[in-house]
């Protein structure tokens, strides 16, 4: 008996010494690791072992990090090559390669080292969340055979480097997952472009997507120019390597860039530890400008104007009629392409595309533009190096491509001009005229407003006696609207002469028309009725609103018609229409599968978040609403109508109204008993339109026979029963994911809270759909009950409207 139980006892403490092995940041080649086992590093950050992401049950070995309530990995070694059971095994093999095998033994991913190494060889995990293989060199001396800093996945971390070894022609770039569920690698990548004059290109697929400008000694030259109290940034550009990389202030403090392919967004994060919870810090693409070569050639991309893309001074479109920007800009004046020509200063300038640029760094800016006056293929010069009043030369060589206007970053820039453009041409990027030019144009503006003061003068003589309407329409009509203007004979043939065939839908404002312009472009036009009481001043806050307003989720307003008695706003046509024309037909619904409804979800909240924190002036929509998302051909959702609207400067975030506008249904209950409205409003609202495509269900007008209660108090009891998956829209059955489509019903709760700072943030909401971080419970939601029955008394008898570009407006008098 004592034999056995001896026996026993040494049977445990090995098996609880190997268990124990595992928990070590080490294995040698005497070890294994195997499914069910992890690695931790020495300070506990990071843990190494075998994961199945998302829904799948598929197995990977990946990295992630290791005291965080939702897991986050930062690295994936097979990520093409998936294990589909639990058989997988990651050993250190006799030759010194650490190399991944499955239940039949065979390698489904090695590290592939070029020598064969005879030493003993350590896997180690770092606390950086480095994983590595220690070896000794032939002399004797310890290195790294191999390193997961080389191979990253879709996130780097700090002290990773993106770029290129020299020496070896590896390139280290992060590539985003297809998916949630499957982290083989999608078609977004940042990586490092080797070249002269090096800068951080986002590709998706083969074609740029997003540019941060060239290095200029301090930052890449896209970047704002302010100091930054997080983080460490440096390239390294030698004969080894050329490499970007960044590391925290605070070496105790966790933040990682991560690829992500859902969102279309390479997101920079940063560890909150009194949350428990990821922060989105910044990301890219920012804005429309944001957009490779969104102006083409020549042309200079300037968001706070409508349109935002601009031919540079002494340079006109290319194409003609409507402009088609892609087209880009030529000179208004041929160069000599000698020293005739000469140069003019762009002023704040995001640097263009530096792939036909070359450097020479012991230059000083006279000899740059000496040197490229002297060879007739330099387009443009100016420093490659900002730091001490600027030092080295960068010169370009063929089309200028990718500019624009940065206020508050971007450097000058040198373009070659023809003597005599120069002549007439001041040295700004928004093209101010000269000294000669002023003396031409001043006086003949005087004589202009004289004109104009005299017209308005005889005008107001013949007419005695204005309405309060004709007041508000002198004053759109004379509003700086920073708006191509179209003549009223254009619209009318375009949609031949307002044709009935040709409307699309009415709302409060007046009908809307499909036109064809002559070039081809489809259009859809707003057109304020005659006998509209309030379309008048929607209109004008439209048009106001739309020219500081640029960004990919927000339908785009090419122009407006104001002449006689006829307004009219000119937008791009949806052909797609209306979101509820799609997730409120019982036929039309199935077009939408789930994969549809998120990329809508995920584009809408970004069209919301641009509103609330990226634009010039905070927005604030307040008719948020599955009839306000339209959809272009390729259902990329986009925001209309902002004719509700409100703006505020500065650190304004929310008002007060005695005249509350919106529609029932989608209304934050703060704003339809008090008046009272904020960013939260619009997050109130977003929550209602993402339950109704979850559910393809309206919240106005849903009543569930058993409960009687509307659709969010219908979502509410079904999260609190457990049953959440039975709010789900049968058109979308066998094409979701469960967990996302629960993990967007739970964000949808938390959007309609009662109290509005229990409400999370837009750019928290964007991260709560691209993340798996574990959400807190929502509490009890607005409008429980329907209230279609207590409220009839202040709703409006104006219908909803499931047409392209159809606006409801329902008002309510606050109390």
């Amino acid at each position: 008996m004592d034999v056995f139980l001896f026996s026993f006892i040494c049977c445990k403490l090995l098996f609880f010494l190997s268990e124990s092995s595992f928990a070590s940041d080490t294995i040698t080649s005497s070890q294994s690791l195997s499914d069910g086992r992890t690695l931790v590093s020495k300070d506990g950050s990071f843990e190494l072992g075998f994961f199945s992401p998302g829904s799948s049950k598929n197995r990977y070995v990946g990295i992630w990090y290791k005291n965080m309530p939702v897991k986050t990995v930062v690295w994936v070694a097979n990520r093409i090559n998936p294990i589909n059971d639990s058989s997988g095994l990651l050993v250190v093999n006799q030759t010194g390669n650490l190399v991944l095998t499955s239940q039949d033994k065979s390698v489904v991913w090695s590290a592939n080292l070029s020598k064969v190494v005879r030493t003993p060889v350590v896997l180690q995990l770092l606390d950086s969340g480095n994983l590595v293989l220690r070896g000794e060199r032939d002399g004797g001396s310890e290195t790294y055979l191999w390193q997961s800093f080389d191979y990253p996945s879709d996130t780097l971390l700090p002290g990773m480097k993106l770029g290129w070894d020299l020496k070896t022609g590896l390139e280290r770039r992060i590539t985003s997952w297809k998916s949630p569920d499957d982290p083989s690698p999608g078609n977004f990548i940042w990586a490092v472009e080797r070249q002269d004059n090096p800068e951080l290109i986002m590709w998706k697929g083969s074609r740029k997507f997003q540019r941060s400008g060239p290095w200029n000694g301090l930052q890449f030259s896209a970047s704002p120019l302010r100091p930054n109290p997080i983080f460490n940034f440096s390239l390294v550009s030698n004969e080894d390597e050329l490499c970007y990389t960044f590391d925290m202030r605070d070496k105790a403090a966790f933040s990682r860039i991560v690829m992500n392919q859902t969102l279309y967004l390479l997101q920079r994060f940063i560890w909150n530890k009194a949350t428990q919870s990821w922060e989105l810090y910044s990301y890219l693409p920012r804005d429309l400008c944001d957009t490779y070569a969104l102006c083409g050639a020549c042309g200079v991309c300037i968001i706070n104007d409508l349109p935002v893309c601009h031919c540079l001074n002494g340079f006109k479109p290319k194409s003609r009629g409507y402009v088609d920007w892609s087209q880009g800009c030529v000179r208004d004046k041929s160069l000599n392409y000698s020293r005739q020509d000469g140069f003019i200063k762009f002023t704040a300038m995001k640097l263009p595309d530096a792939t036909p640029s070359r450097v020479s760094k012991s230059m000083n800016l006279n000899e740059c533009r000496e040197k490229c006056l002297e060879n007739s293929s330099c387009m443009a010069y100016t420093n490659s190096d900002i730091r001490g009043g600027g030092s080295g030369c960068a010169m370009w060589f063929g089309e200028l491509i990718d500019m624009r206007d940065f206020p508050d970053a971007g450097q000058d820039l040198y373009i070659r001009m023809s003597a005599s453009e120069i002549e007439y041409a001041d040295q700004g990027a928004k093209g101010k005229p000269t000294t000669k030019i002023v003396v031409i144009v001043v006086p003949t503006a005087a004589l202009l407003a004289a004109v104009l003061i005299a017209g308005y003068l005889i005008h107001k003589s013949r007419r005695n006696i204005k309405t309060e309407n004709k007041r508000e329409t002198d004053q759109v009509q004379n509003m700086d609207l920073q708006l191509p203007l179209f003549e009223l004979a254009t619209i009318a043939n375009a949609t031949d002469n307002f044709s009935i065939n040709n409307k699309l839908g009415e709302g409060g404002f007046g009908p809307v028309y499909k036109g064809t312009l002559v070039d081809g472009q489809e259009i859809a036009v707003k057109r304020l009725s005659k006998i509209s009481e309030q379309g008048l001043k929607e209109l004008k806050n439209e048009v106001i609103l739309f020219s500081k307003l640029q960004h990919r989720n927000l339908v785009k307003l090419l122009g407006c018609c104001i002449q006689g008695e006829e307004k009219l706003l000119i937008y791009e046509f949806m052909p797609n229409k209306s979101l509820n024309s799609f997730i409120f037909d019982q036929e039309r619904c199935k077009i939408l599968d789930w994969s549809k409804r998120f990329h809508i979800i995920c584009g809408t909240a970004r069209g919301v978040m641009y509103l609330h924190q990226d634009s010039r002036l905070r927005i604030i929509h307040r008719d948020l609403k599955a009839s306000n998302v339209l959809l272009d051909q390729d259902m990329n959702p986009k925001i209309s109508d902002f004719g509700l609207a409100r703006a505020f400067g500065g650190d304004e975030t929310e008002g007060n109204t005695k005249r509350v506008i919106g529609t029932y249904g989608y209304m934050a209950p703060e704003y339809a008993s008090d008046g009272q409205f904020s960013v939260k409003s619009d997050v109130f609202s977003f929550g209602i339109l993402l339950l109704e495509i979850v559910s393809g269900k309206k919240n106005r007008g849903f009543y569930h026979s058993d409960n009687k209660l509307n659709l969010i108090g219908h979502a509410w009891k079904l999260w609190n029963e457990g049953m959440p998956s039975q709010l789900i829209d049968p058109c979308i059955q066998g094409s979701f994911n469960l967990a996302e489509v629960i993990r967007c019903i739970h964000i949808g709760l938390l959007c309609v809270q009662q109290h509005p700072k229990d409400r999370p943030s837009m750019p928290s909401v964007i991260l709560m759909l691209g993340s798996e971080t574990v959400l807190p419970q929502p509490k009890q939601p607005g409008y429980l009950a329907d209230r279609k029955s207590t409220r009839q008394d202040y709703s409006s008898s104006t219908p909803e409207s499931c047409s392209t570009n159809t606006f409801t407006i329902s008002e309510f008098e606050g109390r």
